[in-house]
């Protein structure tokens, strides 16, 4: 048709632009239906690899509200005009590239079992395994069928198809719900600011703590001052002392020859960073309630650190 040739490449352009949407909505589909099984079912043996991933969940809403939209409106459109006879269902540009589709989201759906295989050989829990697999195989038996029986229909211009209706909105309604599910999970913006405030102050807590236990190893002493590690410790600067939001120097007090205390101002309780990131993500030593606290932590022992003994 002269028609379908002068509108070939805006054609070509729907199905591509379809196939790129539908990787991102499908893998985000799928990450987010394995995030929250990593959540809800913990392995404190697991790696990062099978560990709930706040960031991950993040990147999985983001790209399913952009690719989501992008994916229907492209395939509504190729509809539309495979309804209306302008896109011919015999046409070499609907037949390679609906091809074309099948052929990469099959690699990229075999890519994901075959990663969630090789997480259950590497000691993943056998229910997790489970979840994981139905939910890959579920995702790729959707978008296999959907276009394997696209491309075999015999009757396209004019008719409605049922099946076609039934996968176009069946989809749609459970991208919504895992879009849904994923905010039921997510900490909000607000919250994940709260974390990263407190997470800085304790990294900064650790750096001192690593430094205060150079200067006991070199010294047999705690400082007076945090001030008085700045000349020897070269990897311990001046801003790592201080709090990250009013620029003020965190307080420090010597309790005895090997005991101190670091206190700052928390956003949240540990226990709340636990809920929200998983056990995994806190040192216990660092254990503390929202607001003003002071941390007490002792030196370590040679047995512990290494540390030479300290002659009397």
């Amino acid at each position: 048709m002269i028609g379908e040739k002068n509108n070939a490449a805006k054609y070509a352009f729907f199905y591509m632009l379809s196939l790129v949407a539908l990787i991102f909505m499908a893998l985000s589909a799928g990450i987010i239906v394995f995030q929250i099984i990593n959540k809800n079912i913990i392995d404190v043996l697991e790696d990062f690899r099978g560990r709930y991933s706040p960031g991950a969940l993040k990147f999985a809403i983001s790209a399913i509200i952009i690719a989501a939209p992008i994916y229907y409106l492209a395939a509504a459109q190729i509809n539309k005009n495979l309804f209306s006879g302008k896109l011919s269902k015999d046409s070499g540009i609907r037949k390679w590239l609906t091809y074309f589709i099948l052929l990469v989201s099959t690699i990229v759906m075999l890519g994901f079992l075959i990663a969630v295989i090789y997480n259950f050989l590497d000691g993943e829990l056998t229910t997790k395994f489970i979840l994981k697999a139905l939910t890959a195989i579920i995702i790729a038996a959707a978008i296999f069928t959907y276009y394997f029986y696209d491309i075999r229909r015999e009757n396209v211009a004019g008719v409605k198809d049922r099946i076609v209706r039934i996968y176009f909105y069946g989809s749609l309604v459970l991208v919504v719900a895992a879009l849904i599910s994923a905010f039921v999970f997510v900490e909000s913006p607000a919250e994940t600011r709260n974390i990263k405030y407190d997470s800085t102050i304790l990294n900064r807590f650790s750096q001192i703590d690593s430094a205060l236990n150079n200067y006991y190893y070199d010294n047999g002493k705690l400082p007076n001052d945090l001030d008085s590690m700045l000349a020897g410790i070269t990897y311990l600067r001046e801003e790592d002392m201080t709090d990250p939001a009013t620029g003020k120097k965190f307080e420090y007090k010597v309790i005895d020859k090997n005991t101190y205390e670091l206190c700052a101002t928390f956003k949240i309780t540990s226990k709340d960073y636990e809920n929200i990131n998983g056990p995994y993500y806190f040192e216990k030593r660092w254990d503390h309630a929202a607001g003003y606290q002071c941390l007490r932590q002792k030196v370590r022992s040679d047995k512990d650190a290494g540390l030479k003994p300290i002659a009397p």
